[in-house]
């Protein structure tokens, strides 16, 4: 295996093909994912600086698919928790283009971001024709200071055809395969209207691990019926997969969901910020130390959001967590083990 890691002042979408097609060809480009001084987890937000040499920003992307348990496939109505709207501000008219020069605009104003990666994020992003897929992702990167894709998605819709044409994106971008989990328990994914099972979250890693495809995964902490210590299990079962990166995202009610009506008939409780801080910090602790860690929490508009209302000021909900590391003197990976994965 050759390690490929070159550093300029800011790589343009061209330093980006030629960099990722000489790592293909002398062996796996892997780049470090450890914390960087003075941090307690491997930041997605350090990991990007690294690997570009600046500001680099995900622009989400509406792109007009839908998903197998939204149109009948493998059930109806979606998860019962999510609104796209509340999450991927694209608007499915506009195109791929439209959209992203829209999401620059936005993005160089607001945080002085210099390059992005076009985020294809609302509902499944693979769950088409290859050769529709490969026709947006190719609109994406063909915009300016666009130097990498992400691509989310559900387990049970990455065919071999569609992860073959990802794994040659791999030989000239930067790309992410997000697999959205959120539990590692099947009553739960039933509960959610999942539409699939944690063995075909299982067989299409293996798969996507096989064309080296970097993976990151999806876990929503407080689902209905799991306790503390069911989501600690799940987050140990993820660890034990060789995964690239991780999202933890608290559940959140947002409007129009089948989720809010069962909040509003009591049979939802959330987890406090008092109570998820710790979570989340457990959570890192059995967590790899190179695995980067993309989210720590979720977040919704305040005009979409429901409850909890702690998740709308998102600065001190990060410091509660910063905090909570911080008294208990620890880190990402502190109790990682080969042992601690079977506890």
């Amino acid at each position: 295996m050759c390690v490929v890691f070159a550093r300029v002042s800011c790589y343009t979408p061209q330093h980006v093909r030629h960099v990722f097609a000489v790592g293909r060809k002398k062996g796996l480009i892997m780049l470090p994912h450890t914390p960087v001084l003075g941090q307690r987890y491997a930041r997605f937000t350090d990991h990007l600086r690294r690997m570009f040499g600046c500001r680099v920003h995900k622009i989400s992307i509406d792109a007009g698919f839908t998903c197998p348990n939204r149109d009948g496939t493998v059930a109806v109505g979606g998860c019962i928790y999510c609104n796209n709207a509340s999450f991927s501000p694209g608007n499915r008219r506009l195109s791929v283009t439209v959209q992203l020069e829209q999401g620059k605009r936005f993005l160089r104003q607001r945080y002085g971001a210099q390059k992005f990666i076009a985020y294809f994020q609302a509902y499944t992003n693979t769950y088409g024709d290859v050769q529709v897929l490969q026709s947006l992702y190719d609109e994406a990167l063909a915009c300016e200071d666009i130097v990498g894709l992400a691509i989310g998605t559900r387990p049970d819709c990455v065919p071999e055809a569609v992860l073959d044409l990802l794994a040659d994106y791999t030989t000239r971008t930067y790309l992410w395969l997000e697999l959205g989990l959120e539990s590692g328990y099947d009553h739960t994914l039933t509960l959610l209207n999942r539409g699939h099972t944690v063995a075909a979250f299982n067989d299409a890693v293996r798969r996507a691990q096989q064309r080296h495809l970097q993976l990151c995964t999806h876990v929503i902490l407080g689902l209905p019926g799991e306790s503390p210590a069911d989501m600690l299990a799940t987050v140990r079962y993820l660890a034990n997969l060789g995964l690239d990166a991780i999202k933890l995202h608290h559940l959140h009610v947002v409007r129009h969901t089948v989720l809010e009506k069962l909040y509003h008939q009591g049979k939802v409780p959330l987890l406090s910020l008092e109570d998820y801080a710790p979570l989340v910090v457990d959570c890192l602790e059995i967590l790899p130390p190179e695995m980067i860690i993309m989210r720590l929490m979720g977040d919704a508009p305040r005009s979409m959001l429901v409850a909890p209302t702690w998740s709308l000021d998102k600065r001190t909900a990060l410091q509660r967590i910063a905090q909570e590391l911080e008294r208990r003197e620890t880190y990402q990976g502190r109790r990682y083990s080969v042992a601690s994965l079977n506890a």
